[in-house]
């Protein structure tokens, strides 16, 4: 099949491109390799691409077709949705970043309000068998009951990128109940890994542990994340996006699941069910990298959550999906990675 996937230069984009190409498939990728984190890890994830690109390719069409701008130009979404046929969409593609959009929010608005208008506008005019789309755990906000069930309410994010990850969602279930589009919105839990975001807390403790800078570590280190291995999060997205969401026949609107609609809408979890105390994946940082984390203990920051937990059972039952990755296993690729690349990360 023909595929779209934005974000291709980011780090959920870059695997998912890559699995898909080694399964065969065509990959048109979309990024617009921006500076919110180094440009020279997006390029080289690029690069794999088109590698990983040749070594599949029969010689007989391009399996591999790289567009670079944002999602926010509507023209250059137009001339990529007229200038292919897609059997899948796979959105990706975000102005990423709980705390950066305390700072910047302007740079949310465009990117992931219009940005995704783009986006639907395009599916619909293409008649696209099916937009599978990155939401976040962030949209749960507030909540305290765990795990997260995405047929919990979740009207009380507390950072802007939340609140937009939550307006996607609704955007997506209101083209798919006027146009009939199937979409599914993937809420990712804290996805770590080999090739991962320079501005997420695992590398950027790896970073300080090894050059014996101190680490910050918020709300006095009493926090849970449900880390997610990137391999893990990639065969849920491949497996959500090869099944369309489909009208749920027993939709009742008098009382209605959050998750799931009279449209062909659906909304999962992916995560790893399993949250662990930062203080742990901190002592698991040290251990594989054989040095002392010099910690510096901090209030909470505006915007974050005590817990991410994802009750992923709705995965296990449609998909038969479940991570396998231990955050020990996990952790031990990434140090591999992160070891084997570090004249490279010294720049960092």
């Amino acid at each position: 099949m023909t595929y779209l996937v934005t974000g291709a230069a980011g780090f959920i984009g870059f695997f998912t491109a890559c699995r898909l190409l080694e399964a065969g498939h065509t990959v048109i990728g979309l990024d617009s390799v921006n500076n919110y984190y180094r440009t020279d890890l997006k390029e080289r994830r690029l690069a794999i691409i088109e590698e990983t690109a040749r070594k599949q390719n029969s010689g007989h069409e391009k399996n591999w077709i790289f567009y670079r701008g944002g999602i926010e130009d509507k023209g250059l979404i137009d001339t990529v949705f007229s200038g292919h046929t897609f059997d899948r969409v796979i959105h990706l593609a975000a102005q990423a970043g709980v705390r950066y959009s305390i700072e910047n929010p302007y740079a949310y608005s465009v990117s992931n309000l219009d940005g995704f208008l783009n986006i639907l506008e395009a599916c619909r005019a293409s008649r696209i068998a099916h937009l599978a789309f990155a939401s976040s755990s962030s949209v749960y906000g507030m909540n305290k009951k765990v795990p997260f069930s995405e047929t919990d309410p979740v009207d009380h994010p507390v950072s802007l990128y939340a609140a937009t990850k939550r307006a996607n969602e609704l955007m997506a279930h209101t083209y798919s109940h006027l146009y009939g589009i199937s979409v599914t919105g993937m809420r990712f839990f804290t996805v770590y890994g080999p090739w991962g975001r320079p501005d997420m807390a695992y590398f950027k403790f790896a970073d300080a542990i090894m050059q014996g800078k101190p680490i910050d570590i918020y709300n006095n280190g009493d926090l849970l994340r449900d880390f997610t291995y990137i391999e893990d999060i990639v065969k849920a997205v491949i497996i959500i996006a090869d099944n369309p969401a489909r009208a749920d026949t027993a939709f009742d609107p008098l009382h209605p699941l959050a998750d799931r609609s009279s449209a062909q809408f659906r909304l999962y979890n992916i995560g790893n069910n399993h949250p662990e105390k930062l203080e742990t994946f901190i002592e698991i940082l040290e251990s594989l990298l054989g040095k002392q984390a010099k910690k510096k203990y901090l209030p909470m920051q505006a915007g974050d959550v005590y817990v991410t937990a994802a009750d992923t059972s709705a995965l296990e039952r449609d998909f038969n999906w479940r991570p396998e990755t231990s955050l020990e296993r996990g952790l031990e690729q990434f140090i591999q990675w992160y070891k084997e690349t570090e004249p490279w990360q010294k720049s960092l």
